[in-house]
C-alpha cells in the first residue's frame, strides 16, 4: 500500500501520483471495486415483498366483499369493489372521513415541524455549547425516553381537562411537541457534522451566535433534520392511543376513525381495510414525494460530514 502513492518531482514542486499495485510477476494488478450479486440482491428483494405483503393483503380484501376475509379458497388477485368500500368509507356518517384525514394532515404536520425545530436547537446547544450541566441535562433528556406513555395519560387527562382542552386537536398536539429522541438525533449528528473552527471562523467574522446557528447549525442539520420530519410524521400519523382518548368521536384522526368502522355489530372487514389502505396513501404519497431528496440529503451530509 505504500507504493500506492509515490512522490513526483515537476519543476520544483512534489504531486502525488497514482501507481497501481503490481503482483508477484511484476504486471500491474488490477482493481475491480466491490458490486453487489445475487445474494444481495435476492435479499432486498425478499425484505421489499415482505413489506409490500401487508398492504397487498390490506388492498385485496378491501377490494373484495364480507365473506373475502373468510373464504379459504380467496383469490389472490384483487376484486373489483374496492372503489365501493371507499366510497362507502367516506360516506360512512358515523366516520367523518374528511374531517379526520385534515385533523391527521394537520397534527402530524405540526407535531413534525415544531420537533424538527425544538430538537435541532437543543441539539446544538448540547453538541456545540458549553455550560454547567451539560452532560447531566442531556442523560435525563435521554432517560426519559424508559418512560412509558401510558404513565402520563391519566395526570395529562386531567391537566387539559381543568384547561378545558379535551375534544380539541390542540390536545393532540401539545404533548407531542418536543421529543427526547429528537434531542439526542439531532445531538449526535450535529457533533460530527459541524466542526468547532467552523463555529469559530463565524464568531471572528461578527456573527452572533443565533446567526452562526442560523446559517451554519441549519444548513449542517438539513439531512437530519429531513429523516427527523419523516420519523416524526409518521409516528404522529399512526399514533391511536392519545387521540383516542382526548378527542370526541365526531372529531377525530384517522387511526381512531378506522377504530369506529369497527364499532358496529358486525364488522365488514373488506370496508375496513379499504379504509386501511386510504389512510396508508398519504404516507406512501409522502415516501414517493420526499424520497429522492431525503436520500440525496443523507449522501451529501455524510460526504461533507
Amino acid at each position: 500500500m505504500t507504493d500506492l502513492l509515490k512522490p513526483h518531482q515537476a519543476g520544483g514542486d512534489a504531486t502525488a501520483t497514482i501507481v497501481a499495485p503490481k503482483d508477484r510477476t511484476g504486471r500491474p494488478r488490477r482493481i475491480r471495486g466491490y458490486r453487489p450479486g445475487f445474494w444481495v440482491y435476492g435479499g432486498l428483494i425478499a425484505v421489499l415483498l415482505a413489506s409490500l405483503f401487508p398492504l397487498y393483503f390490506s388492498f385485496l380484501i378491501g377490494s373484495g366483499d364480507s365473506s373475502t376475509l373468510r373464504d379459504p379458497n380467496r383469490s389472490w388477485i384483487p376484486g373489483g369493489n374496492f372503489f365501493a368500500n371507499a366510497a362507502a368509507v367516506v360516506n360512512d356518517p358515523s366516520v367523518n372521513f374528511w374531517r379526520a384525514l385534515w385533523n391527521s394532515i394537520w397534527t402530524s404536520t405540526v407535531i413534525a415541524v415544531a420537533v424538527v425545530m425544538s430538537s435541532t436547537i437543543a441539539g446544538w446547544a448540547f453538541a456545540k455549547l458549553r455550560f454547567p450541566g451539560n452532560k447531566a441535562l442531556l442523560a435525563f433528556v435521554i432517560a426519559t425516553m424508559a418512560v412509558p406513555q401510558q404513565l402520563g395519560v391519566v395526570p395529562l387527562y386531567v391537566l387539559f381537562a381543568e384547561l378545558g382542552w379535551t375534544g380539541k386537536v390542540g390536545a393532540v398536539i401539545v404533548p407531542m411537541l418536543a421529543s427526547a429522541f429528537g434531542v439526542f438525533w439531532m445531538t449526535q449528528y450535529l457533533r460530527q457534522a459541524v466542526p468547532d473552527e467552523l463555529i469559530e471562523a463565524a464568531r471572528v467574522d461578527g456573527a452572533s451566535m443565533i446567526r452562526t446557528f442560523w446559517t451554519v447549525g441549519m444548513t449542517a442539520a438539513r439531512p437530519a433534520a429531513a429523516m427527523l420530519f419523516l420519523f416524526t410524521f409518521v409516528q404522529a400519523w399512526n399514533n391511536f392511543f392519545w387521540p383516542f382518548i382526548v378527542l370526541d368521536r365526531q372529531d377525530p384522526t384517522l387511526p381512531v376513525a378506522l377504530a369506529l368502522l369497527q364499532s358496529n355489530h358486525f364488522v365488514d372487514y373488506s370496508i375496513v381495510l379499504a379504509g386501511v389502505v386510504l389512510a396508508t396513501l398519504p404516507l406512501l404519497l409522502l415516501f414517493v414525494v420526499a424520497g429522492r431528496q431525503l436520500v440525496s440529503g443523507i449522501m451529501a451530509g455524510a460526504v461533507k460530514g
